[in-house]
């Protein structure tokens, strides 16, 4: 780990509350982009060394630790005690199931925040800046600490506010209005649903949800597949450019797999499609496809 790296960590996610609010829907289930909840946040805590998941098991996008306080139902902070018996890193961050916009860089932002702060827990505040404590790093020996300070009685931590638990650490904060949104109410969703659809995000949200959807782990530059269907389109027709580019993954697969190989196949797409379009021209006029008139073949090896 280099010193800009953030720490080793398990991540806790509670996903077994009522949703009382969404008229008791399954709101870990609930879509938004094309993607469950749970498997948004999950995708944001993928650098974890082991994610536990406070619920009832459920499919998920990648494989989790399952548990459930006991009794089920008993609230946040019960539930927190219940994931953090299994957390063996030093640093736990926490987080709800129904943060649509959380980023595993934003994850990172938390935990580098909370050891160069030296505090107990570094945690987002909403747009109102509010606390939002299932949205944070915590120190985990801090975090049992706090946990063990409020247990009292045969009802242990069941039913406990989570402004209890945050009253006995020592707090540094991260303004994050986007991060920090949660979905309540099924206005919250509808809200998310259509931030997402926004131009800027669109394509990205598109990718993640497709990523997901085929099991795909893989960061490519689709902007250089765009290009490619771009150039097919323009340089030989329509249809071509799909057709190119599942081409171009296709053969990505065939050979190294990485992205690397996607990068490769696409020059290689790119500059055939460049040249046909150069035949194409030569038809329209013969001058054009005369000795020298051609432009130089472009792309890795060539």
């Amino acid at each position: 780990m280099t010193a800009t790296d953030p720490p080793l960590y398990d991540a806790i996610v509670l996903a077994g509350g009522a949703a009382r609010r969404l008229g008791g829907a399954d709101k870990p289930a609930v879509r938004v982009g094309g993607r469950p909840l749970l498997d948004r946040v999950l995708a944001a805590c993928a650098g974890a060394e082991q994610t536990v998941v406070v619920a009832d098991p459920r499919p998920t996008s990648r494989p989790v630790r399952w548990t459930r306080e006991d009794p089920p139902g008993g609230g946040p902070v019960a539930a927190l005690g219940a994931g953090l018996r299994h957390s063996t890193a030093a640093y736990a961050v926490v987080l709800s199931a129904d943060l649509p916009f959380l980023e595993e860089a934003t994850v990172g932002r938390l935990l580098s925040v909370l050891t160069e702060s030296g505090a107990d827990a570094a945690l987002l505040t909403d747009a109102d800046g509010r606390d939002q404590p299932l949205v944070a790093a915590y120190r985990t020996a801090a975090l049992r600490q706090a946990l063990s300070a409020l247990v009292t009685g045969d009802q242990g931590l069941t039913g406990l506010p989570l402004r209890r638990l945050t009253a006995e650490l020592n707090l540094t904060r991260v303004p994050d209005p986007l991060a920090s949104f949660d979905c309540d109410t099924w206005d919250d969703i509808a809200d998310a649903r259509a931030r997402i659809r926004e131009h800027g995000h669109v394509l990205d949200e598109w990718i993640s949800a497709v990523k997901d959807e085929l099991g795909i782990d893989l960061d490519v530059d689709f902007r250089l597949l765009l290009d490619v269907a771009r150039d097919a389109a323009h340089g030989v027709a329509r249809p071509a450019a799909p057709l190119t580019t599942f081409l171009v993954g296709y053969a990505a697969a065939q050979g190294k797999g990485g992205p690397e190989a996607v990068a490769e196949a696409a020059h290689k797409a790119a500059a055939l499609a460049l040249r046909w379009a150069e035949e194409t021209k030569a038809t329209d006029d013969p001058a054009a496809g005369a000795p020298g008139s051609e432009p130089p073949a472009s792309g890795p090896g060539r």
